[in-house]
């Protein structure tokens, strides 16, 4: 494939080694905070979730701000800084004496960890709009594939110990920070470069915009709703599996590889004519119907092979997201677009928070009662109280047009 700058083969290569630092080292993370914090599993869960917490709180407020940044200093400078931090915060983790290096290592990350927007914002400066879209397409694919590569990786290099992940996730971080610093130029020129505001790396204002998409607060709520529930995935699984199925690093990561597959398959291949087919609402709630079962019978899952049937099954809930996006899309006028993604983008840091907290604490109270389950079905429940604020939503909707 040809580009037609430098920077967005390495933007993209940054975001694939990203993505894989990331996921490499989810399979080991339950046996690190039980090392650490002598405690059970469960204990270990509630404080998997707080980790997640603290990692969603301090990139929600940082997030903004080093997207001011990128545009005053370059995305070269931001994103060097940035994928150090990371290797700082992987190499935090991997030597830690105790849980409370874990913590700061998370507030590293999340304060450095906005390499995303940079990454988007290399692609905007450099390419024509008529290209964006499929090179953004190929950031997004970037992503998916780190996160199948990765928790692979992870869980054969947990035979090494609950800390070799680690080792290799800042390895990575430091690796991706050298190519960038060799190979990528700067993509952002100095006439189009703006002093740094305050106001503008205000996370609040973010959502502003969502409230001008007119009539849409049902969909609001239900993209609230749903993306809390749908973080039952990245908070719980590691912590689920282990209790449930006692699985070790390796089962797990193959699990997690296998969940990213099913997803970025369900991506290409299934939203869009699903959404041809049914139109955005009926796909919403098709995508909502497929949650609630799937969620529930994972909660009273007993073998692997079960799990994987639900990993393929549940990859029809990748509908949700797109399709109540592609709806709010048609409530705000032309200039607004990319202000309503920044809006949509806020809200999910706010499930990045709550979500978190809320599933690994149902996952513990009902392990504890010996039900790993737990979590699930606060998920499955979520998924019902969604679907029926959504079909309100629409059915009051097409009562004004009619």
């Amino acid at each position: 494939m040809r580009f037609d700058h430098p920077a967005v083969p390495v933007a993209i290569a940054a975001m694939l080694i990203d993505s894989i630092g990331f996921g490499i080292v989810l399979p080991v993370l339950p046996a690190l905070i039980v090392e650490l914090g002598r405690v059970d599993l469960a204990d270990a869960t509630r404080i998997g979730g707080y980790l997640l917490a603290i990692y969603a709180v301090t990139h929600f407020f940082a997030g903004p701000v080093i997207g001011s940044l990128s545009d005053r200093y370059g995305r070269r400078r931001v994103l060097l800084i940035s994928l150090c931090c990371f290797g700082i915060d992987y190499a935090f983790m991997a030597f830690a004496p105790s849980l409370g290096w874990l913590f700061a290592g998370r507030a590293i990350a999340g304060i450095a960890g906005a390499t995303y927007g940079p990454a988007n914002a290399v692609i905007a400066d450099v390419t024509p709009p008529e290209q964006r879209g499929r090179m953004f397409g190929l950031l997004g694919a970037a992503f998916g594939g780190g996160f199948i590569l990765g928790p692979a990786i992870g869980g054969l290099l947990g035979d090494l110990g609950p800390r070799a992940p680690f080792v290799a996730a800042a390895a990575l971080a430091f690796a991706n920070a050298a190519l960038i610093l060799a190979v990528m130029p700067e993509t952002l020129v100095p006439e189009n470069r703006r002093p740094f505001d305050w106001r503008r790396a205000n996370p609040v204002g973010a959502f502003v915009p969502l409230f001008h998409a007119g009539g849409a607060a049902a969909l609001l709520i239900g993209a609230l709703l749903w993306q809390i529930a749908h973080m039952v995935y990245p908070s719980t699984w590691t912590f689920y599996v282990s209790i449930a199925l006692g699985w070790d690093s390796k089962a797990i990561g193959w699990s997690l590889a296998a969940s990213g597959l099913s997803m970025m398959l369900a991506q290409v291949f299934l939203i869009g004519p699903t959404i041809k087919r049914f139109g955005e609402d009926r796909t919403v709630l098709i995508g909502l119907t497929a949650g609630v079962i799937v969620f529930a019978l994972y909660a009273f899952a007993q073998q692997g092979w079960q799990l994987y049937a639900l990993i393929a099954a549940g990859a029809v809930t990748g509908v949700v997201g797109p399709s109540i996006n592609a709806i709010l899309s048609t409530r705000v006028d032309a200039a607004n677009q990319g202000a309503l993604q920044g809006g949509l983008a806020s809200l999910s840091s706010v499930a990045a928070i709550v979500g978190p907290l809320a599933m690994t604490q149902a996952l513990a109270f009902g392990a504890e009662r010996g039900h790993a389950g737990g979590a699930f079905l606060l998920a499955s429940l979520l998924c019902a109280v969604t679907f029926a604020v959504f079909l309100l939503g629409v059915v009051r909707r097409r009562a004004v047009l009619a």
